[in-house]
């Protein structure tokens, strides 16, 4: 007979997303059981932020060694042992998933069982022997990647963006399909270790970002080498004695490539496969037949179950597990309703330089209000500290609605997540973008980026305004 749990919070995966929300709930006192058919920590650590950021961070050490030029440093070509990159990056992850343990887990007071959780019935997960009836469900099951539909690509070995890191040998050319954040990424990271790099995408690279801002960022992914085809699609991959055979067709003109390795690093489907969602009466979206229909505070269509992280179609993005938990505990637990709300959350892309962008974007805010907000930009080559460390190539951009309040901000330069936090709190404290005006910024520093734009908001505010704020300055200088 099937060993019965009674739970206040049973969360189906023990990823960040999922191992965020058990712990926020168990600080409310609740009782907690997680289901999970691999290691905790999830893809998260293993292939995610944690692996690419280590990866990343390999590769800028080879980038300095080769830049040091115009800063009269001089240094021989940097010689790279992708077996060591493996084993810093292995190391690295393995700090980080020691972190979330079972044992700790279990410290913690959260049941973890092991194997694949599926609804038989509303109220009722069960896995493997043991049948969950929790009061409340959270589906945290992530994502996998999706193998594109390409003729021969079964044909070849392939990575996937969570099985590049397992890689111990220089790759003589690698070809990435899709220039999504992590595509770009990981295409710079090989690029700097010395592999050549081709990227194909279909459409438009770094397509959810500011075209202003990523401009910024292809311009230096191609100056360091990296081949980028956009608008371009795979016909066929066809298997050599030597090599792998690529053909594509680039803007109608057909063409061929060869390479020594590919890298999928496309589209991701949230992994539901294995749950049942029929038997808990969890219905699919309209308008995206992969994802799951959710509220605004991420709850499915039986009012017992909430999905956070990929599972709920959103980006993998580590920091909005706590955002995430936050909410659905709140409303899963307490009762209390709160909104997700995507575009207040930071969006960070970190090619070289990095792109950082915060609320609505400029295309956005034309598409919703036209001509109701103003446009302010700060550029990196007027910052004492992007000139010392030759980091011109950069702007800020700050997006400003006719009443004065700021609707987003969107940065490409060396310190952009930085900056993004700081938009992000006067986003969310409806300061009004004069306010920066006022901000106490060291020198030198990229903050003063946010200092003078503010400067511009007040300059461009209507006079009364301009008024009313000098008065409150004097009122503080007295």
């Amino acid at each position: 007979m099937a060993e019965v749990l009674t739970p206040d919070l049973c969360v189906v995966g023990a990823g960040a997303s999922g191992l965020a929300v058990a712990q926020a709930a168990r600080r409310l006192g609740a009782s907690v059981v997680m289901v999970e058919r691999g290691t905790t920590g999830g893809m998260s650590m293993k292939a995610g932020a944690l692996a690419l950021r280590a990866f990343s961070a390999a590769a800028d050490r080879a980038a300095a060694v080769q830049s040091g030029g115009p800063f009269g440093v001089f240094g021989e070509p940097p010689r790279v042992s992708f077996r060591k990159v493996h084993d810093h990056v292995a190391e690295i992850i393995g700090r980080g998933t020691g972190e979330v343990a079972p044992a700790r887990l279990a410290a913690e007071g959260i049941e973890l069982i092991r194997g694949v959780g599926a609804f038989t019935d509303p109220r009722t997960l069960r896995a493997g022997d043991t049948d969950i009836r929790a009061r409340r469900f959270v589906i945290a099951t992530g994502a996998r990647p999706v193998q594109p539909d390409i003729p021969g690509l079964l044909s070849v070995p392939y990575f996937t963006t969570e099985t590049i890191f397992d890689n111990t040998r220089k790759l003589t050319h690698l070809v990435i399909i899709g220039a999504g954040p992590m595509g770009l990424e990981l295409a710079l990271a090989h690029r700097r270790l010395g592999c050549a790099v081709t990227v194909i995408e279909p459409g438009r690279a770094l397509s959810q970002a500011d075209p202003e801002l990523a401009e910024i960022a292809l311009r230096r992914l191609r100056d360091e080498g990296v081949t980028l085809l956009e608008e371009s699609a795979i016909v066929a991959i066809q298997a050599r004695s030597q090599g792998i055979g690529i053909v594509i067709r680039n803007r109608e003109e057909p063409g061929a490539l060869d390479a020594s390795h590919i890298l999928v690093a496309s589209a991701r489907a949230a992994a539901l496969a294995d749950l049942n969602l029929e038997a808990a009466r969890i219905r699919r979206s309209k308008s995206d037949a992969g994802a799951l229909s959710l509220s605004a505070s991420l709850r499915t269509t039986n009012p017992r179950i909430w999905a956070v992280g990929e599972a709920a179609g959103h980006a993998p993005s580590p920091h909005l597990a706590g955002i995430e938990a936050d909410i659905v505990v709140r409303a899963a637990l307490l009762g209390l309703q709160s909104r997700y709300e995507p575009a207040a959350i930071p969006r960070l892309t970190l090619t070289d330089p990095p792109i950082a962008e915060v609320g609505l974007t400029e295309p956005m805010a034309r598409g919703r209000f036209r001509t109701g907000f103003s446009v302010f930009r700060a550029s990196y080559a007027e910052n004492d500290m992007a000139r010392a460390g030759r980091e011109g190539m950069g702007v800020v951009k700050l997006i400003v609605a006719r009443a004065g309040h700021i609707l987003g901000a969107g940065i490409a330069g060396a310190g952009a997540p930085e900056l993004a936090a700081l938009f992000a709190l006067a986003i969310e404290q409806k300061i009004p973008a004069s306010r920066l005006a006022e901000l106490a910024a060291p020198y030198p520093s990229y903050a003063d980026l946010a200092r003078h734009l503010g400067a511009a908001a007040a300059a461009a505010a209507p006079r009364s305004t301009l008024e009313k704020r000098l008065l409150s300055l004097n009122r503080l200088l007295r």
